[in-house]
């Protein structure tokens, strides 16, 4: 699987404090995917840090390589994700 991260992304995952190898391990063993648009999925999965966080990563599978737009992981598991 090729992708790449936005410029943005990089910046984002910086500023959330999301390492790039558990953006990758997402990337490449989700929990979860969602289609959120026609080229836009959503590929996400639950971390464990000093607590559990869903962790997701917004990927534009209509580029070659894939392009990570942005991350992010939030303590609003249920929200995000269905079991």
């Amino acid at each position: 699987m090729n992708y790449f991260f936005s410029r943005h992304a990089l910046e984002q995952a910086k500023n959330r404090k999301i390492s790039e190898k558990f953006i990758k391990e997402v990337v490449e063993n989700p929990g979860k995917i969602i289609d959120y648009d026609e080229c836009i999925k959503i590929y996400q999965s639950i971390i464990k840090l000093e607590k559990p966080y869903l962790l997701r990563v917004f990927i534009n599978t209509c580029k070659e390589p894939w392009l990570i737009i942005t991350v992010y992981k939030t303590s609003k598991i249920e929200k995000y994700h269905e079991s």
